[in-house]
């Protein structure tokens, strides 16, 4: 018996979902909502079984309705996470879960107070390379961890594309980096500084670099930004782990089709290189369809608190950058070049969703 299952959000996000749950047939995807009527039009041609409709409400009155995944934007979650609960259905979500730090601990409030199981696409979490390489870690290969160093810079989003209701790169994008660090050294961040800086003049940083200690003692530091040759005439990234350990490492980089892992232990020596994997969708969905036909929640999927608890300290890392010089390099001029070459992009990273989906590199 297929899991019928409600989308709520047509989107890009909500569009990779509908294509991994009609892959992997395990759903029934008997609603696509969206407000916007070129969605609707396009779900009808992808999803032509679905029902397309306009009105959320449907599908929480739907008795027969599952789950509810919830793709739109960040101001709307915490209602619909509500009215979930409230009609007994269980949830797939984007992060954040709520667009304020305090809504999102309502909604954890909210859902571990139910019956429903809940998640939220912390996407790095369900990759095969961070799985590999945590694995090695725990088998003691590279002794104590100590150290861990993340990266991700690319051209990505511009400023003023897509973030109003998740706040800027560091934490619409860093949260993921935020999280898995905090997945890595397995407790809470203790110390913290933060440097940013105003590319283009912009109101808010929109690169960042974070260092600090967990309460084990594993030091870390964070750097994010889509501010990496915006304007280049052939772009590129840089995009890494670095795991260090008192007797080992373990890293990784990627280039968006494959993720290279390189593990040096005390005893064992691997090369690893395999597809990269994107969002990991596919994997998200299999754990939460495991659990639903199972009634067991599967400990890899990410708890609602989780993102909270990375949403949060993603903010603090912010509020950190701006109690320290905030320099301002670059003006508005350079951003309107960037606006103008990423809306007539084809291929790129973070491509717009009026352009060529099938060329949209995901950061």
């Amino acid at each position: 018996m297929k899991i019928k299952v409600g989308l709520i959000g047509f989107g890009r996000m909500g569009q990779f979902y509908l294509e991994e749950m009609q892959k992997s047939g395990r759903w029934d995807i008997a609603y696509i909502c969206d407000i916007n009527p070129d969605s609707r039009e396009l779900a009808r041609r992808l999803s032509p079984e679905s029902k397309v409709i306009e009105n959320e409400q449907d599908i929480f009155n739907d008795e027969a309705v599952q789950v509810v995944g919830l793709f739109t934007l960040a101001n709307s979650r915490k209602e619909q996470i509500r009215k979930a609960v409230q009609s007994g259905k269980h949830i797939i979500s984007e992060k954040p879960v709520a667009d304020s730090i305090d809504r999102e601990w309502d909604v954890v409030d909210i859902t571990e107070n139910s019956n429903c199981i809940s998640t939220v696409n912390l996407y790095l979490r369900n990759s095969w390379y961070h799985r590999v390489i945590k694995e090695f870690i725990d088998q003691g290969e590279i002794g104590e961890l100590a150290i861990l160093r993340i990266c991700h810079m690319t051209p990505g989003l511009a400023p003023g594309e897509g973030h109003e209701y998740e706040g800027p790169a560091f934490h619409d994008c860093g949260m993921h980096y935020v999280d898995i660090a905090r997945w890595y050294a397995g407790c809470e961040y203790k110390t913290w500084h933060a440097q940013g800086i105003n590319m283009w003049n912009y109101k808010d940083p929109w690169w960042l670099q974070c260092h600090g200690t967990f309460q084990n003692g594993v030091v870390f530091d964070i750097t994010q930004g889509f501010v990496y040759g915006q304007l280049s005439k052939d772009q590129t990234h840089n995009s890494y782990v670095d795991i260090i350990g008192t007797k080992g490492i373990a890293r990784m980089t990627h280039d968006f089709q494959t993720a290279t892992v390189e593990l040096h232990g005390v005893h064992h020596t691997h090369h690893i290189e395999k597809p990269f994997g994107g969002k990991n969708i596919d994997t998200l969905c299999d754990l939460f369809a495991d659990s639903i036909e199972t009634g067991i929640r599967s400990p890899k999927l990410p708890l609602i608190r989780d993102s909270a608890i990375a949403s949060e300290y993603a903010w603090e890392f912010l509020r950190d950058a701006h109690a320290h010089d905030l320099p301002a390099i670059g003006d508005q001029a350079i951003l309107e070049q960037i606006w103008h070459r990423r809306r007539n992009m084809k291929n790129g990273y973070g491509l717009l969703q009026n352009n060529n989906p099938k060329s949209i590199i995901n950061t």
